[in-house]
């Protein structure tokens, strides 16, 4: 029997060349695409996919978001990480909810069909560059630190405010500071987290639950 996968990424060339060299493979089927998270959704609800390729970024619902919707409502569906990015939070948030593996879309072409069957075998599989970052961030937690420790106690109520819609002169206000300070502080605080815009820090800040009221 084939395995079936379900192509999920804005780049039509980017699915067309994934399809050709998947359908090379006489055990491997695609049997949808979409451009879109929504659409995927959809898919994975009329079709059961066996394995979903999911794009981590894309414009609307973003591939961290959508996996975890998918992994929740149909846990016989696996989710392989696609991404153009090497970022520690995209690698840990594509896993925490629940995808299988992660490859960079540079290597995609080399490393897909092994990724596809170790998932398959019921293993998870890190490219080499990921899984680099994920060892160094066991070492430093090892070592005492993880991402929330990482951040003084000035900096978690930065970013609980800025999660919380503070502008960065109401924040200014209210920590008896200035916007030049309250802004160093954030591009700061964004650089500890690997996270590379406000967006992306909001929902930091949702997922590790500081989003509490504000003092």
């Amino acid at each position: 029997m084939s395995v079936r996968i379900l192509l999920v990424d804005d780049h039509q060339v980017l699915r067309e060349g994934l399809r050709s060299l998947l359908e090379k493979q006489p055990d491997i089927e695609v049997v949808g695409e979409a451009g879109d998270a929504g659409t995927a959704l959809e898919l994975v609800r009329d079709i059961r996919p066996d394995i979903v390729i999911m794009d981590v970024n894309m414009p609307g619902v973003d591939g961290i978001d959508a996996t975890r919707l998918t992994t929740r409502d149909y846990p016989e569906t696996k989710v392989l990480a696609l991404s153009m990015h090497l970022r520690k939070t995209f690698v840990s948030e594509m896993f925490k909810c629940g995808a299988s593996g992660y490859v960079l879309k540079e290597d995609a072409f080399a490393e897909i069909v092994e990724a596809i069957r170790t998932i398959l075998a019921g293993g998870k599989y890190v490219c080499s560059k990921a899984a680099a970052l994920l060892v160094g961030d066991y070492i430093q937690v090892g070592a005492g630190g993880n991402a929330k420790t990482q951040l003084t106690e000035r900096e978690t109520e930065i970013v609980r405010m800025l999660a919380n819609g503070k502008s960065s002169k109401e924040i200014a206000v209210i920590t008896h500071t200035n916007v030049k300070t309250v802004d160093a502080c954030r591009r700061r605080i964004m650089q500890k987290l690997d996270i590379g815009s406000v967006a992306e820090l909001v929902k930091y800040a949702i997922r590790e639950g500081l989003t509490a009221a504000d003092s």
